[in-house]
This record gives C-alpha cells, structure tokens and sequence, in this order.
C-alpha cells in the first residue's frame, strides 16, 4: 500500500491526542481541530513529493516547502499552466498572448478607456502594456483617438471586429476556465475562489498605491503582515 507511511503517522497522531484527552474517545471533529493546530504549529516542514526536486540539499528544500514559499510556488506553476491553455485557446487568432486577451476583454466592458486606464486595469508594465495596445490597434481590434482636452493622451475602444473576435475566443476560454479548476468540487471551487478574491484584494490594493518599488518594500510589507524572527 503506498499511503502506509500516512496511515501510520495518523495513527500515532490519534494515538497522541487520545493521550491528550486522557484516554478519552476522540470524535473526527476532535481530530480535525487536533490535526489543523499541529500542521500549524510544525516545527518542520512537512515535505511532499515534488517531483521536480531532488535529494540534494536538504536546507534548501526545507525553506521550498516553508507554508508560505510553498503556496507562492504553487501559484507559479498555476500561472504557467494557465498560460499555456490560454496561449492553445487563442490559436488561429491575432491575439498572441492572455494580455491581449484580457485588454480586448477589458475594453469590452468600457465605452472607452484612456490607455494608462487600461495597462492599470491589466496589471502591466507601462512598455508591455503599449505593446500590446499597438498588437490591438494594428490587428483592427481596437481604434484610437485623440483626447479633446489633451492632445498628448489617447483614448482607445474596441472596434466590431474586435468584439465578433472575442465572442469566437470564448467558448475556447471557458474550456480553459474549466480545465484550471481540474475536478475540485463545487463547494471547493466556492471556497478557492473565495480564498482567491481576499487575496486579489489586498494584492490590488498594493498594486494601485504602489508600495512595492524596491527590493527593501518587500521586507518591509511581509514584515507587517508576518513579524519576521
């Protein structure tokens, strides 16, 4: 049996909260309220199979499987993952990459939007963001004009063709949104997203005011979250 060694480390550990309640039988509720405080509380990392990792240093895995580390690394592999069914689903498309996608998407919601509104709203880099825009304009995805009250900024909206191409990509992209999610359940993905949306909260938050231009920002915000020892 391959989960054996899960097996006889859940036994221990009933073993061990029944030595905590003095013998007395446990309920799964106990367990559960047991279980979660002493994963909480690891003195060590408990470290799963990954199997892009080796054996080799030991401290370097230790910090990898760290809960926070391990979390933010999950992220990145989902974020690639993404990437990759998105790229498939805009195959045989003038939309190259997922921000080109979502900048027609997010135009499809506005009337217009100036072109600093949009690379915000897109989460880019001001040189990515132009890129993109000029990808959109030269497609005839998207039209551009002058602001009446100031010549040095440019408003852009989505054109026809523009919304005909994203109505096509779609049922593609809603493929991706189910294959993303795998087969958690319902009451998963309510939770996930849930989870998901505190997350995006706070991240657009520090997005919008800024607060992370340099290496030192970095310590300074996960030292307000989490004291650091």
């Amino acid at each position: 049996m391959k989960s054996y060694q899960l097996i006889h480390q859940l036994i221990n550990l009933v073993a061990e909260l029944e030595e905590e309640n003095q013998g007395r039988e446990a309920s799964i509720q106990d367990f559960t309220g047991f279980l979660l405080n002493k994963v909480g509380h690891a003195a060590d990392s408990n470290t799963n199979s990954e199997v892009r990792f080796g054996e080799n240093d030991r401290d370097a895995l230790e910090i990898a499987y760290q809960l926070e580390n391990n979390i933010g690394r999950l992220f990145v592999f989902m974020s690639r993952y993404a990437k990759f069914y998105i790229k498939k689903a805009l195959d045989g498309t003038p939309l190259q990459t997922g921000e080109d996608f979502t900048a027609l998407a997010i135009l499809l919601t506005h009337d217009h939007l100036s072109k600093s509104e949009l690379i915000g709203y897109n989460l880019q880099e001001k040189t990515s963001g132009t890129e993109v825009i000029r990808r959109l304009i030269a497609s005839g995805l998207v039209r551009q004009w002058d602001d009446e009250k100031d010549k040095r900024s440019k408003h852009i909206a989505i054109t026809d063709d523009g919304k005909a191409l994203l109505y096509r990509v779609f049922e593609h992209t809603n493929y991706v949104g189910k294959i993303i999610t795998g087969k958690l359940t319902v009451a998963e993905k309510f939770t996930l997203q849930y989870l998901l949306q505190k997350l995006e909260d706070f991240h657009l938050e520090h997005h919008e005011k800024k607060t992370i231009v340099s290496k030192e920002d970095l310590r300074t915000l996960a030292t307000e979250i989490s004291p650091i020892n």
